[in-house]
């Protein structure tokens, strides 16, 4: 947002010198953008805003931040000091209103703490859990001076934390109750995925032969294409599995807080986590361990190993139920895709965006349905190659959280992919109303020529819409307040035309032949974003569910 909502990004390996500055068209987008350079880099991004209510704009990418446990660090500006209290310019409790979804708030009290400060915020972002930091700059600190060998920098020289290893007792017991269980499960979050646990987790899943289920950015970690993921039989493994080994993932509503229905009432957790109040917070964990995800996997691999512990699919009993499930799952998704006739549903539109495009892309989605059953259908095979709504379930489907995720994590992810993984790809598929939310940061990447291939699922509203129609019968029907329902939106609107903004020319789609060179023609530009219109049908919904997606209160 230039002056109102920027982002900073880490430096370019070896040769940057200095700060990676981006400028976006709004806070909480920015906010957004820092925080998965944070979470794909490892290293806190930083997000700049102005005062008042600029700082007010990021407080939603904070949450989400400190939701996800993403690192970020937040600097705003702030009234002068002394005209607070007296009806300052854009005066708000700037440090107490950010205290909630941070980690570390401060306020340095001179220029010469200034260092102290931004170190402690930088150093707690990333140690341990990850979370937010948040730094309040007034006018009268920045403009005040202080001579430089007054400055304390010593501690800029500490060494940085070592991984957390684990009690060796606990391992034994975990890779007991591995052995002894009859349908064991592997659960993959996102955080093994930041803590770049995959090398020692795919070995482990290869060697075991355990069925492994990846959480939504848990995707990755080992891949979707491997024959050992259970991703299409997923309300079978956790309804079935009598023992879990959970790996950089939270029993919270993502995962049905590991309660029944949704769960065994005697299954069996092993819970691994860095944050020890993570621990027994849904159920009681049988074996919780706190330790780094890879230290801890290796010991158990090779605890297994002595054990001699491996699960054959061909004779297993658990393997067998869990294939036969996928199987049937699989022929409902198969026979949806294929049925290409117009308007298109959902799958036949995944499986020719997947079909398409490079098999090593990041892909950034939001969006209810387009959401959901894109999980399914965008494979991905790498860790840290997925984006979306995350464990604060912040996506465009709903009305409520003001600026959604989408395009400003796909910017990071473009800016990600130039630095660190030239050539590679960045495809943000966003539903028609999580678009609408933070479409005009499609401005920013054509100021930055970033190569994003933005992808509209246009259903003309938030999970169903109505046709062009049946729109327009209702609005001329009366007061459109009293006439068109909350969830429906204008009828196939043609978002691809905000490319003619740039000079640019946009794609309209309504067949899967149209997507296929929309495609084509979006790979083959590598300086610029591109934008793809899909228009499907409107009712077009998921597979029927065999429970409701969200588990219920029990109260």
């Amino acid at each position: 947002m230039g002056i109102d909502g920027n982002t900073i990004l880490g430096a370019k390996p070896e040769k940057s010198i200095g700060l990676k500055y981006i400028g976006m068209r709004n806070e909480q987008a920015a906010c957004y953008a820092a925080q998965a350079i944070g979470y794909l880099t490892g290293k806190p991004g930083v997000c700049l805003g102005v005062s008042g209510p600029g700082m007010l704009h990021c407080i939603g990418g904070m949450a989400n931040a400190q939701v996800n446990c993403w690192p970020l660090l937040v600097i705003a500006g702030s009234c002068a000091e002394d005209h607070e209290g007296i009806g300052g310019f854009q005066e708000w409790p700037q440090v107490d209103s950010s205290r909630m979804y941070c980690k570390y708030a401060a306020r340095p009290p001179s220029a010469r703490l200034i260092p102290l400060h931004v170190e402690k915020a930088v150093r707690l972002a990333s140690a341990g859990r990850p979370g937010v930091s948040y730094l309040d700059m007034p006018g009268t600190l920045l403009m005040s001076e202080v001579e430089e060998d007054k400055v304390p920098l010593d501690f800029y020289s500490a060494e940085p934390v070592s991984l957390g290893h684990p009690n060796p007792a606990l391992v034994e017991q975990a890779a007991k109750l591995l052995t002894e269980a009859q349908r064991p499960l592997i659960i993959v979050g996102k955080g093994a995925a930041y803590g770049r646990a995959e090398d020692a987790i795919r070995k482990l899943v290869n060697t075991t032969k355990i069925p492994f289920l990846p959480t939504p950015m848990g995707k990755g970690v080992v891949e979707d294409e491997s024959s050992l993921c259970v991703s299409a039989a997923r309300t079978q493994a956790l309804l079935k599995a009598d023992a879990i080994l959970l790996l950089g993932a939270r029993l919270n509503w993502m995962l049905h807080f590991g309660q029944p229905p949704r769960f065994a009432p005697d299954v069996k957790i092993i819970q691994v986590d860095i944050s020890p109040e993570e621990f027994h917070n849904s159920v009681k964990s049988e074996v919780a361990v706190h330790s780094d995800i890879s230290p801890f996997v290796e010991q158990l691999t090779n605890k297994l190993a002595e054990k001699k512990f491996s699960m054959v699919p061909s004779n297993n009993n658990w393997w067998k139920t869990l294939s036969e499930k996928q199987k049937a799952n699989a022929a409902f998704v198969k026979a949806q895709a294929e049925n290409t006739s117009v308007p298109l549903n959902y799958y036949a539109v995944f499986k020719t965006i997947q079909d398409n495009i490079p098999k090593d892309s990041v892909i950034v989605s939001e969006g209810a349905n387009t959401m959901d059953i894109g999980r399914g259908m965008l494979l991905n095979n790498q860790p840290r190659h997925r984006l979306d709504a995350g464990t604060f379930g912040t996506m465009g489907g709903y009305y409520i959280y003001g600026v959604k995720v989408g395009p400003g994590f796909a910017i990071a992810a473009a800016m990600w992919c130039r630095d660190y993984a030239p050539g590679k790809r960045v495809v943000c598929v966003e539903g028609d109303s999580a678009f609408g939310f933070s479409g005009m940061e499609l401005e920013t990447m054509f100021r930055y020529k970033l190569p994003v291939v933005v992808i509209i699922v246009n259903n003309n509203g938030i999970y169903s819409g109505l046709d062009k129609e049946t729109f327009k019968e209702l609005q001329d029907g009366g007061d459109p307040t009293q006439m068109t329902p909350p969830t429906s939106l204008s009828g196939e609107v043609h978002y691809e035309k905000m490319m003619e903004m740039f000079n640019e020319t946009g794609y309209l789609c309504r067949t899967t032949d149209e997507i296929k060179d929309a495609l084509k023609k979006a790979m083959a530009t590598t300086d610029k974003p591109s934008l793809i219109n899909i228009l499907i049908d409107p009712q077009s919904n998921r597979k029927p569910q065999t429970f409701n997606w969200l588990t219920e209160s029990k109260l």
